[in-house]
């Protein structure tokens, strides 16, 4: 009884925060994104670096409303992010009408001769990816935390090798091209924004805080009357339909699609930005692809070689791998719940009054 009353006072309490206060996160995390996309298009920044920057936002933000909220760990919305490229690439494809017939002939008659306009076709991979999630979740978040991390990863492993060999639908191991490219550090940005808007609804609904009661005293919350399995449920198919943006962000940027690039080197680069900056706030999972972006783009340079004195000095290749490595071990050493620490940014953390 007593844990039961703690439970609904630690929603009521959540619930109770000014609406400003609860509002200011997604404005500054918008905020902060637009003005690297200024100022980096300002100074003659790498846009693809920016873009690429953005689509990890959505991927590491759809995570977290999983992952975040629920404290279990998935090794499979990856998974979603290639069922949203394809689906793109189903919908949307190609500039050379002749091709999608040519390369996916598996592909249901009324597919193969349609060339839907980008947006209608991301939302399109959205939706797919989203219903896709609601299966997969529906039957997974029956299983206690650490079984259905491990069948997420399964669910990963399945899909990859479903994909790889479905060579009449997906083009099996080939690379697709010819996909219309309407994803740049503008669009990328709003739709990071939309991402990040749909996160923070989610955190402050009812079914957010549920969630969190629910990874704090997962048997307290029970007893409080919270449906566990269905509101992990909609934490997954949520996360699912966000991630599945991503995958379609990620046709449009590059303008092709292969399967080999949905599998486990981005599964755990996602992972890590969210570890790195703290899975316990949305703050942090932005916060953790800024913080890992710039470590890359950093090393990457160094690895491409700078002019020194009239000479190249160039670093070894792989250092990139390292260096990701270094950076999360030592956040995990002396900031164990990531650079954030489960707190939200807002204004007044920013410029604290005086």
């Amino acid at each position: 009884m007593q844990a039961r009353g703690q439970v609904l006072t630690s929603i009521a309490s959540e619930g109770a925060r000014p609406v400003w206060t609860q509002a200011q996160t997604p404005i500054v995390l918008v905020i902060m994104l637009g003005l690297i996309a200024l100022v980096s298009s300002h100074f003659g920044g790498s846009a693809q670096t920016v873009t690429e920057m953005m689509i990890r936002v959505v991927l590491v933000v759809g995570l977290y409303v999983f992952v975040g909220n629920s404290g279990i760990l998935s090794f499979g919305h990856i998974s979603f992010m290639s069922i949203g490229a394809y689906a793109f690439v189903w919908l949307s494809c190609c500039t050379l009408p002749m091709l999608k017939p040519m390369n996916l002939r598996g592909l249901p008659i009324f597919l193969q001769h349609i060339a839907l306009p980008s947006p209608i076709g991301l939302l399109g991979a959205a939706a797919l990816a989203g219903i896709v999630a609601i299966v997969v979740g529906a039957i997974l978040m029956r299983l206690s935390g650490t079984a259905a991390s491990i069948a997420t990863f399964a669910f990963l492993a399945g899909q990859y090798a479903f994909y790889m060999n479905w060579s009449g639908v997906t083009g099996g191991t080939a690379l697709l091209a010819n996909l219309p490219v309407f994803v740049g550090p503008a669009v990328g940005t709003g739709l990071a924004a939309l991402a990040i808007l749909i996160a923070w609804l989610h955190q402050e609904s009812r079914y957010g805080f549920m969630l969190r009661a629910a990874r704090d005293d997962q048997t307290a919350a029970k007893g409080s009357g919270v449906n566990v399995w269905f509101v992990r449920t909609v934490a997954f198919s949520l996360s699912g339909l966000i991630v599945g943006i991503g995958g379609a962000m990620h046709a449009g940027f590059l303008g092709i699609v292969t399967v080999d690039a949905f599998y486990l080197p981005l599964t755990f680069l996602t992972l890590a930005m969210l570890i790195v900056g703290g899975s316990g706030s949305l703050s942090g999972a932005v916060i953790g692809v800024m913080a890992l972006t710039a470590v890359t783009e950093i090393l990457r340079r160094l690895e491409a070689g700078i002019p020194v004195g009239g000479t190249i000095l160039s670093l070894p290749a792989g250092l990139q791998e390292v260096g990701l490595g270094l950076v999360m071990i030592l956040v995990m050493m002396f900031r164990p719940a990531g650079i954030m620490g489960g707190r939200e940014l807002t204004f007044g953390s920013i410029w604290p009054r005086r």
